[in-house]
């Protein structure tokens, strides 16, 4: 009877365990599962790494088309956006010492926490091919044919990997902080800061301040560490000047204040949204706390550019009439912010934004960068 049990009890161990490594966890000597940190690392210890005869994998996380313009020798591709929970089938050794590296480091970190998620315990994150002072190759890679990486790709935000190209176009970036808050960049070099309240990145100073209204999680000019001696500050009282929407032109972005509102917590005499319009001619519509306007079909003729939309179902509009809005308005790009009512801790929901299903949607993270780019059609 005693030899029976045992013999159960080693069956179920080996199949646990065998399940286990299949997922990419290792369970240590106490019977617990083990969570794995990515390391980072600089690129001159990548070098020395890469050097050695360890059985170690270089792993580029960038797209197909940035691989083969340029790569180190000898790197796999593996996109970011492929990376999901199911462990890379280019790599099947948990242990196996993986580098990782991007373009300018953005997604390669990304990218080592997802596999170190997954279990890998070795892996090491050197940072983007933009700093890389070693060799580099050209070359394509073997096609992706899985269709719903290639979907995932399309669906993308342009990020702070096309940083340099943007400033070559002369495109303004959007860092997404959460919640309503923004900080944006322009081609000249201007900071805008839009409904501060959440998230980081508030060290650069201002040299303009745009509020929708007068909520205090959207007023929290205290968090922007400095502003410059020129910097201007637009609120909702002089967006609605005389009872009237405003327009500022400051040379390098023209601000429209527009219809918001219309719901029982947002009276619309005293909420705005705002078209911003750059230099290069890029429209980016912020729809601030609102409900469905009058103004929404008329904006229509705009062929706008960009548009977030506010959808938290609670102070606003839900994510339907969201929906509704955005295809009224016609954007080319679609961007669902202001998902929940106010918290700093908690101001993303990755479920509502990819509840918002509409043509061109983009769905941006707090931290992560949108490189405001004109439209090629």
């Amino acid at each position: 009877m005693m030899k029976k049990w045992w013999l159960t009890f080693v069956m179920m161990f080996l199949l646990l365990f065998t399940a286990c490594g299949e997922k990419g966890q290792v369970m240590d000597g106490d019977g617990m599962f083990q969570t794995f940190m990515y390391t980072q690392i600089s690129q001159d210890e990548a070098k020395e790494m890469m050097a050695k005869d360890d059985g170690h994998v270089i792993v580029d996380v960038r797209r197909e088309d940035e691989y083969a313009e340029g790569h180190i020798p000898g790197a796999i591709l593996i996109p970011n956006e492929s990376i999901d929970v199911e462990p890379p089938v280019e790599l099947p050794d948990f242990g196996q010492i993986i580098l990782v590296y991007c373009r300018s480091g953005r997604r390669s970190k990304e990218a080592a926490q997802k596999l170190a998620d997954m279990g890998y315990s070795q892996v090491y994150e050197f940072g983007g091919i933009i700093d890389w002072t070693g060799d580099i190759e050209k070359g394509d890679s073997e096609p992706n044919t899985d269709d719903k990486t290639m979907q995932d790709q399309e669906a993308l935000p342009v990020t702070e990997e096309a940083e340099n190209g943007g400033d070559e176009m002369g495109a303004a970036k959007l860092l997404y902080q959460g919640h309503a808050s923004m900080r944006i960049t322009t081609s000249e070099g201007k900071v805008i800061y839009v409904d501060p309240f959440a998230g980081e990145g508030y060290d650069v100073p201002a040299d303009l301040i745009l509020m929708t209204h007068g909520h205090f999680d959207h007023t929290q000019t205290d968090t922007i560490a400095a502003k410059n001696a020129d910097c201007e500050t637009i609120t909702w009282v002089e967006a609605l000047s005389g009872g009237q929407h405003q327009s500022f032109d400051l040379g390098y972005v023209k601000v429209e204040a527009v219809e918001a509102g219309y719901n029982k917590n947002h009276d619309a005499k005293e909420c705005v949204g705002y078209i911003l319009t750059f230099s290069n001619g890029v429209t980016l519509y912020l729809s601030g706390d609102t409900s469905t306007t009058p103004q929404m079909k008329e904006l229509a003729d705009r062929k706008l550019d960009y548009a977030f939309f506010c959808c938290d179902g609670v102070y606003n509009m839900d994510v339907s009439e969201a929906i509704e809005c955005a295809k009224t308005v016609g954007a080319k790009h679609n961007i669902p912010y202001h998902m929940i009512p106010a918290d700093k801790t908690n101001c993303f929901d990755q479920s509502v934004a990819e509840s918002f299903e509409v043509p061109g949607r983009i769905i941006v993270k707090p931290g992560e960068e949108l490189v405001l780019e004109a439209s090629k059609d």
